[in-house]
């Protein structure tokens, strides 16, 4: 009785260690001193000539008959990369693994193998991270702006349990395909909240990094545990500025996934990418990702593979990049003011108060210089609850001291006051969940026009 009591207590013990997580600083700190990866962009598209093939192609198409992911692993490994990130589901929607979810993957193709499984068992067995990218957008599926039902929902939580269960450790999940101006899928439509939270609660410590720096401020992660920057799309990280975790990714051929004219076309400059890239990204908090697109036969070509030795020859890997400071937890839920009515003092109309709530951080409400004093408030249109109120300055110097309240019950009930003037132009405030029908912020003390970009609410899980 004693030895089996001894037994269930080791095994108690092995799942509490095991249930532990790292801290999110901590998991992001290891995911810039990683420093380099290989993106492998690698699915339907490679058996086209074109990055969006039909949706409906025959899985007849995918037949990569010599795939060997030990020299994708191989190869990656002689530009000292230290993990891999694959395609598991680009925009066209199939499965590259072996999927319950839909008939539409690789197990329904002559090919009949589970590549994301080949690619895992390979890669560690150099020693190198697993990473996965996963779109949300899926054209055959029809999951696409307007056609979301819940089936769709259901869908892609079923799919990312499936990867994060079958494959062992994920460290990220790289998605794509929310919130993006060619998708147009928000963060309402697919949950983002919900499937953050599931993510989390099946792996602790895999990092969720949605690639949409495009449309949000630099100084904040919203809706990501991981600021993403993608070069090919005009995103650029400031090398001298940035302080938040972050992750920039290029193709080192000409396109994301392998086209027929690869073979004999130069890839970009080992020297650019080492000199350009691998260098002053790790000095900014910055992991950067090179894409090397596998051809039809599941091989990296010849010219991919001198580049990488090349690189592997001019950069080592020389241990973790300097500490990055804390950042502000992700911003992960719903905003709860986007396009609700909202008021202000005086403005003119090209910049007037439903620019501050348009989920558009290129615009602003201005206060007219003449105004006296300045007020923006929105309304929720009911009383529900709230704990969080994010507010995007135009810049960081104008609103020096302002005040927050909410209204409940027809009577407004203080929620913060202070100053507004610091290093950044985005004011989060966390607090007790509180219920209101109405938001009000007050300029006490301004340097110019008081103007805001954006003005959000939201109610987080905690």
């Amino acid at each position: 009785m004693r030895k089996l009591s001894l037994f269930i207590l080791c095994c108690i013990t092995i799942q509490l260690t095991i249930a532990q997580t790292k801290s999110l600083q901590q998991l992001q700190q290891e995911f810039v001193d990683l420093r380099f990866g290989m993106f492998i962009h690698f699915n339907m598209p490679t058996f086209f000539n074109a990055d969006w093939p039909d949706p409906d192609a025959s899985p007849e198409r995918f037949n990569p008959v010599k795939m060997d992911c030990r020299q994708w692993a191989k190869a990656a490994k002689s530009a000292n990369m230290t993990y891999g990130c694959l395609t598991t589901k680009h925009h066209s929607g199939f499965c590259i693994w072996d999927t319950k979810t839909t008939d539409y993957s690789v197990m329904s193709s002559p090919f009949k193998r589970d590549v994301v499984k080949e690619y895992v068992d390979a890669f560690r067995a150099e020693g190198l991270g697993i990473m996965l990218y996963y779109s949300i957008l899926d054209t055959h599926a029809r999951l696409r702006p307007n056609c979301i039902t819940p089936e769709h929902v259901e869908m892609v939580k079923e799919q990312l349990r499936e990867l994060l269960t079958n494959y062992g450790e994920i460290s990220a999940l790289i998605i794509d395909g929310w919130d993006a101006p060619w998708s147009r899928i928000s963060y309402d439509e697919i949950p983002f909240e919900e499937i953050y939270l599931l993510i989390k609660s099946i792996q602790p410590n895999c990092l969720v990094m949605d690639l949409n720096a495009a449309k949000y401020p630099a100084e904040a992660l919203f809706y990501t545990d991981i600021k993403s920057y993608e070069q090919g799309a005009g995103q650029h990280i400031s090398k001298e500025s940035n302080r938040l975790p972050a992750l920039s990714c290029l193709p080192l051929q000409a396109n994301w996934f392998w086209k027929e004219s690869f073979p004999t076309t130069p890839v970009k400059s080992p020297e650019k990418m080492v000199n350009d890239n691998i260098i002053p990204m790790g000095q900014a908090f910055c992991n950067f990702i090179l894409n090397v697109a596998p051809n039809r036969d599941g091989l990296m070509d010849a010219n991919a593979l001198k580049a990488l030795k090349d690189i592997g020859k001019l950069w080592k890997h020389e241990g973790p990049v300097a500490p990055i400071a804390k950042p502000e937890d992700p911003i992960i839920s719903s905003n709860l003011a986007k396009f609700k009515p909202s008021e202000s003092n005086w403005s003119d109309d090209y910049a007037i108060m439903d620019f501050a709530n348009d989920d558009n951080f290129g615009t602003c409400w201005n206060s007219n210089p003449e105004a006296e004093s300045g007020f923006y408030a929105v309304s929720l249109q009911k009383e529900q609850p709230f704990n969080m109120i994010v507010i995007t300055l135009r810049d960081n110097r104008r609103i020096q001291e302002y005040r927050l309240e909410y209204r409940v019950n027809g009577e407004w009930k203080p929620l913060y006051q202070g100053t507004g003037t610091s290093s950044t132009r985005i004011k989060i405030h966390r607090f007790d969940t509180v219920w209101g029908d109405n938001v009000r912020m007050t300029i006490l003390k301004s340097n110019g026009a008081p103007s805001i970009a954006e003005f959000g609410v939201y109610c987080e899980r905690r």
